[in-house]
């Protein structure tokens, strides 16, 4: 059994969009270069916007930069 946190958000790619944004990230894991090499990964990234405009309701609130800073700071590796 499962212990989903009820704000986790549960998005659907397709197989050739995870394929592809695993590379683009593996590739700016190893580099630190955000760079895009080939028009599908322009796509992806585009298509993954586009899930996140369907699924996401903060980027809607009124106090959506608190909630973005919020989030950041969860986020952020400890110093």
């Amino acid at each position: 059994m499962t212990h989903e946190n009820p704000s986790d958000v549960h998005l659907t790619i397709t197989a050739d969009e995870a394929i592809v944004l695993f590379e683009f990230l593996q590739r700016f894991s190893n580099t630190d270069k955000l760079v895009i090499e080939d028009q599908a990964e322009e796509r992806a990234l585009w298509n993954l916007c586009c899930v996140f405009e369907k699924n996401l309701v903060a980027p809607f609130d009124k106090k959506y930069t608190v909630l973005l800073q919020e989030a950041r700071d969860r986020l952020r590796d400890e110093s």
